[in-house]
């Protein structure tokens, strides 16, 4: 085992709504909040709807389909975690739903990015209580 295979990844907060997102994904469901009244998809999970200040909200399945957005390519880990997967993409997708979410990407090389790119999410259990979404090429 390597140095950097010692050392477990930072995990996520789960306080607040976020605590639902991540129990979807760890049951392999995408979802993004919905306003029950307006119908603004919202991410990341918050409590009121941004648009009209709403509390009235649903937990709606998302595709699970997005376009790359925007990206960054890591060469120096910030973590000891991550030492052995350096490089690595950080992407901004565009859902279908029109909300943006910053992930991982996985199967492609970070030098084969590019705009528009269309992907599909995929999840990564990192506990038996947290799995993180990521996303290959569709």
């Amino acid at each position: 085992m390597s140095a950097s295979e010692a050392v477990p990844k930072p995990l996520p907060s789960t306080d607040g709504p976020a605590a639902d997102y991540y129990r979807h994904c760890l049951n392999g469901e995408l979802r993004f909040q919905r306003c029950g009244d307006c119908g603004a998809w919202r991410h990341p999970p918050r409590i009121v709807c941004a648009k009209c200040g709403s509390e009235n909200v649903e937990w709606a399945r998302s595709s699970g389909r997005g376009r790359i957005f925007s990206w960054t390519v890591t060469h120096q880990a910030m973590h000891p975690a991550f030492v052995a997967e350096v490089p690595y993409a950080v992407i901004v997708v565009e859902m279908e739903e029109g909300v943006r979410l910053v992930t991982g990407l996985r199967g492609l090389d970070p030098s084969a990015l590019r705009l528009d790119l269309p992907v599909e999410v995929e999840f990564e259990k990192l506990n038996d209580e947290i799995a993180i979404p990521h996303f290959h090429p569709a």
